[in-house]
């Protein structure tokens, strides 16, 4: 089930959504912070909001082209949309709430079919008399779940689906959900802040902020080379800096105070995740003063700084805490390996 998205739409204030990006059967995420999007996009898709221009086709039929005027119903769109807190009807059983989701389905026992295997499905048959409000969180996901796949969508879309749970259930409801998208064998996409989830869940990430598509690509390919320092700290880089090439061909590392080589560097940023950080000597070695350490609940965060120097942004490094037990100093060489290095543009909107 292919999909193409290409739309624009201003919002109130100077906000200018526009974004474009493909997927075909796969399970596809849109990772971004809170206001940058990510969720006015989804109903662009299912034809809740109305894009100001634009093309948006699910399969070779086309849900909307303002070029052409063509602006199908949500009803028609056949988008299966969970919003965030489900959207339950709250006056309906967990049965009624189901069915009603195959309400384009004219025959009554076909309905009651369709209804009766997908609570089967997601073991929601001991719960069919109950209420919304007698429900769990993942319960409520399960149902809204088996409410949107039994009226047959052509595409998934997921509004933060776990934004709603605890923290303790997120797991285990994410995997269940992974198994059901995997089941559901086309397209679905999901919007998420959490960089773990999306890395979990999706095959490929389209990364957004302010509006606009940062990075897009398979999740390993976004998360080893994020191009831009918007998609690098959203996928979890904490060491950015901005860079300045020198004459000899290294560059500089201005907030950090130290000076790096990476062949074909180039970039206004450079970033390093706190795990590619090396101790001892190699290349890209440095002398380091420990300015702080950080105790997690695994690891040990050590903010670092070149030997003497107090006036530069630290760096951090990770390491389990045996690791950091075994050579804890005041003082240690530790070194910056070339493949580690993040080159990154900074985007207009940062600058």
């Amino acid at each position: 089930m292919s999909v193409f998205v290409d739309l624009e739409k201003r919002l109130k204030g100077d906000f200018h959504l526009k974004v474009a990006f493909e997927a075909e059967n796969e399970i596809l995420a849109l990772l971004g912070a809170s206001g940058c999007g990510k969720s006015m996009t989804l109903k662009c898709i299912a034809g809740i909001e109305r894009p100001d221009r634009g093309r948006i086709v699910v399969d070779g039929v086309t849900l909307f082209d303002s070029e052409k005027h063509i602006d199908l119903t949500p009803q028609r769109r056949r988008t299966g949309l969970m919003f965030q807190n489900y959207a339950l009807f709250p006056n309906m059983t967990v049965a009624q709430n189901i069915r009603a989701g195959a309400r384009r389905e004219r025959d009554k026992a076909r309905r009651e079919a369709l209804a009766e295997r997908l609570m089967e499905s997601f073991q929601l048959q001991p719960l069919a008399k109950h209420y919304p409000s007698q429900l769990s969180g993942g319960q409520q996901q399960r149902v809204a779940l088996a409410r949107i796949l039994v009226s047959d969508p052509q595409i998934l879309l997921l509004d933060e689906p776990f934004s709603a749970l605890d923290q303790h259930l997120r797991f285990r409801l994410e995997r269940e959900l992974h198994q059901t998208l995997r089941e559901f064998g086309k397209t679905a996409i999901f919007v998420s802040h959490d960089r773990d989830e999306v890395y979990r869940l999706a095959d490929r990430i389209v990364v957004m902020e302010h509006g606009r598509v940062e990075t897009s690509g398979t999740k390993k390919d976004v998360f080893r080379d994020p191009h831009t320092r918007a998609a690098a700290t959203l996928t979890g880089c904490k060491n950015i800096s901005r860079a300045a090439m020198l004459p000899d061909g290294s560059f500089e590392a201005a907030d950090w105070g130290i000076t790096l080589r990476k062949p074909g560097f180039s970039g206004g940023c450079v970033g390093i995740r706190m795990h590619d950080v090396r101790p001892g000597r190699g290349e890209n070695e440095v002398l380091c003063d420990v300015a702080e350490v950080i105790e997690n609940p695994f690891s040990f965060t050590v903010l670092l700084r070149p030997a003497g120097r107090t006036d530069t942004t630290p760096v951090g490094w990770e390491m389990e805490k045996d690791v950091w037990r075994a050579q804890q100093a005041a003082q240690l060489w530790v070194h910056f390996p070339a493949e580690g290095l993040l080159a990154l543009e900074e985007t207009e909107e940062q600058a």
